[in-house]
């Protein structure tokens, strides 16, 4: 009997989940749904080359038609899954049609936060989808004014873009520093030099008070009394899981899908990875949930392997130290580990040069790191977290010192 495989979310995890199942030998069927009428795609270009029109859509795809066909991918696009019936075995989408399963892998990701109570308004756009990156490509220009409500990884993507293309920007934060939800305000800080110096107005504790129409675009309230005229707002504070499907089907719930080591939920034949999933990390000692591009690839391979498997003996575990990059203006920001705000920051470098790395520590331990155009130091630490290291600070910040050998005493350099 031919088995079928419902991959729910056609993103970079669900995508990546049904080539990686065909790449395993599975022969049966492979159901990929996704609400919106586009193939899967990349979603990092979004607010980089598609926004400054250096990418047409089909360069945002993740393989072209071709591949899918002679993968025997089917595609049921423009139409989202409303229910899974966990008992039955079974999804049933928008039109009402019912589709059966073998095994389901959840893929949704999530949806970008909006204002609390902020009513529909022209001209204030959010940055989750190709067809949002569109609508905003059109108020980013010269003499076009972009109002930023987030200063965080998107925001700062998308501010960089908007300035590179004359646009007027002004950023919005509501911590003390841009990207100060993820990382220590000395880094923080750096960034906002760094915008500051391509004319981007960040503009750090403000509160968004009131969104409203105004005679030449959009006004934006603060709750400190200042008011920002603009011909667009995107507002960019982050993502939200979608569990409504998950919660709906009586799954396990908390702060994403709960799922184990292999990517199992709490529903038989049912997996979750990308964005929504929240899994338990032996390298970090803790459960995660990362909304990063090399952890939607990565964990829905290792789902697309479990589930690909006859014999749960050959399941495999994912374990992996999270990974990002951003690239702003000509530099290359990447992060790895997961960075608190209040950890302790040990500069490798000039801080104000276009070329450094950061080591951060949490009670002496090496927990993550930031590279600035230094993608080597971020490699190598990398390797180094989870093992419990406490690097001397004084050695840590030479960079005279080999920082494979200061991490890695016991591996070959060339190894690491």
């Amino acid at each position: 009997m031919t088995r079928t495989v419902v991959v729910v979310g056609a993103g970079l995890a669900g995508g990546t989940a049904a080539l990686t199942l065909r790449s395993k030998g599975f022969d049966g069927r492979v159901i990929l749904v996704g609400d919106e009428k586009h193939p899967p795609y990349s979603r990092p270009p979004l607010s980089k080359q598609l926004i400054r029109g250096e990418f047409d859509i089909p360069r945002t795809h993740l393989r072209p038609a071709a591949l899918w066909e002679k993968r025997e991918v089917e595609f049921v696009l423009g139409r989202a899954v409303t229910e899974v019936d966990v008992a039955a075995h079974r999804v049933v989408l928008s039109d009402g049609e019912p589709i059966g399963y073998d095994a389901l892998l959840l893929a949704t990701g999530g949806r970008a936060r909006v204002l609390p109570e902020q009513r529909p308004v022209d001209g204030v756009h959010v940055l989750r989808t190709i067809d949002d990156a569109l609508a905003i490509r059109e108020h980013v220009g010269p003499g076009k004014r972009l109002l930023l409500v987030g200063a965080g990884f998107v925001g700062a993507e998308l501010a960089a873009s908007a300035a590179t293309l004359g646009t007027q920007v002004t950023a919005l934060e509501a911590t003390g520093v841009p990207l100060g939800r993820g990382l220590p305000a000395a880094l923080g800080e750096i960034y906002g030099r760094m915008h500051a110096a391509h004319g981007v107005d960040i503009r750090v504790n403000s509160t968004v008070s009131e969104v409203v129409p105004g005679s030449g675009g959009v006004v934006t309230r603060l709750s400190d009394g200042a008011v920002f005229e603009s011909d667009a707002v995107v507002v960019a504070i982050g993502l939200l899981p979608d569990l409504t499907l998950a919660t709906a089907a009586g799954l396990a719930v908390d702060n994403g899908i709960l799922v184990d080591e292999y990517c199992r939920t709490s529903g038989p034949d049912v997996f979750a990875a990308g964005d929504i999933a929240n899994h338990p990390n032996p390298i970090l000692a803790q459960r995660v949930r990362v909304e990063h591009w090399q952890n939607a690839q990565h964990q829905s391979a290792i789902a697309a392997h479990n589930i690909a498997a006859t014999d749960s003996a050959d399941h495999e575990m994912f374990a992996e130290v999270p990974w990002v990059w951003s690239d702003q203006y000509d530099i290359n920001l990447q992060v790895t580990g997961r960075p608190l705000p209040t950890d302790e920051v040990v500069f490798r470098g000039d801080p104000e040069s276009a070329e450094f790395s950061a080591m951060l520590l949490r009670d002496g331990v090496l927990m993550a790191a930031v590279g600035v155009n230094c993608a080597d130091d971020v490699r190598v630490a990398r390797a180094a977290i989870g093992l419990g290291l406490r690097p001397d600070r004084c050695a840590l910040a030479d960079t005279s010192t080999d920082l494979r050998e200061l991490l890695h005493p016991d591996r070959k350099a060339s190894h690491v």
